[in-house]
C-alpha cells in the first residue's frame, strides 16, 4: 500500500506552502535545496512544520484542497496544535 503525505512548509517571513507527495523526505529536500523553480524557491520556503499521512491518494488530495482553502490563521492554528514551537520536523 502506498503512503501519501499532505504537508505544510514555512519560510522565514511567515509564508506557508501546502503540498502533497508520496515521498515526503525527497520532496522536503527538493524544497530545501531549491531544486524546483517556483513559489517555494522564490520565497525560501524551507521548514517542514506539519504533515499528515494517508493511505488513499483521493483522501490526501481532498485534504490538501481543504487546507489550501483555509485562511492563514486556520493553517497556523493547525500547525500550532501539532507543532507548538513550529520546529522544522525534517531536522533529525
Amino acid at each position: 500500500m502506498k503512503t501519501y503525505y499532505v504537508y505544510i512548509m514555512a519560510g522565514k517571513f511567515r509564508t506557508l506552502y501546502t503540498g502533497i507527495t508520496n515521498n515526503l523526505e525527497r520532496r522536503v529536500l527538493e524544497h530545501k535545496r531549491k531544486l524546483v523553480a517556483g513559489f517555494t524557491s522564490k520565497y525560501n520556503i524551507n521548514r517542514l512544520v506539519h504533515y499528515e499521512k494517508f493511505g488513499d491518494v483521493r483522501a490526501a488530495i481532498r485534504r490538501e484542497k481543504e487546507i489550501k482553502g483555509w485562511l492563514r490563521s486556520k493553517k497556523v492554528a493547525l500547525i500550532v496544535s501539532y507543532n507548538p514551537t513550529s520546529i522544522d520536523l525534517s531536522e533529525g
